[in-house]
């Protein structure tokens, strides 16, 4: 079974938000658009506690965009984003939801970040998504949303590392940095995913 899998496309990570990915709104047309395409549409959903240690100023002294190391794990400090309940932490206004069949929620452990929809960034804990996609009987994953080189990135590779066979749809993503984006793609290509474009979807 094809299905799509809608990284984060949240107001927080969208232009105007607090984390903005540039152009981030733009692929959310195209997202709506592709989600006619496949037979089951799940999304993702940063929903961080307010305390979160992610956040730059949950460590005084310390400045956004900075890294340290967080219970054994390096994490980049990021500004206050998807707030558990808060507007930041909403869809996109404009993405179609009647077709998500399921939404799962990460970055809820105070303690510890999760870019990837399947684990948090240590692996210690599993979202569930695996085994719900195994139980829809899914094989092929089709990702999309924001952060490219982020939570997208990571998805994809917990997805390969599950045994999924997964593909990026690179033209409905976007990136925080184009360097770290090219990395990111060349380690998918490496590690046995796919990258296309919509056009190989809509058309």
């Amino acid at each position: 079974m094809k299905t799509l899998v809608i990284i984060d496309m949240q107001n927080d990570f969208v232009p105007g938000g607090a984390l903005a990915v540039p152009q981030g709104d733009e692929i959310v047309s195209l997202i709506n658009k592709l989600q006619n395409k496949f037979d089951l549409v799940i999304a993702t959903q940063d929903w961080h506690p307010e305390e979160h240690a992610s956040f730059a100023e949950s460590h005084p002294g310390k400045e956004e965009f900075e890294s340290i190391d967080l219970n054994g794990t390096d994490q980049i400090l990021w500004p206050v984003h998807c707030v558990q309940n808060s507007e930041g932490a909403e869809f996109h206004p404009e993405l179609e939801n009647a077709k998500i069949e399921a939404i799962f929620r990460k970055g809820t452990d105070p303690e510890i970040d999760s870019y990837s929809g399947f684990y948090d960034n240590a692996h210690l804990k599993s979202t569930g998504l695996a085994g719900y996609l195994r139980e829809k009987g899914a094989e092929e994953l089709y990702f999309c949303g924001l952060a490219a080189e982020y939570c997208v990135y990571f998805s994809v590779k917990d997805a390969l590392q599950e045994g999924f066979k997964a593909v990026l749809i690179e033209d409905a993503t976007r990136a925080l940095d184009q360097d770290d984006f090219e990395k990111a793609k060349k380690d998918i290509l490496e590690k046995g995913g796919k990258i296309i474009t919509s056009d190989e979807i809509i058309n």
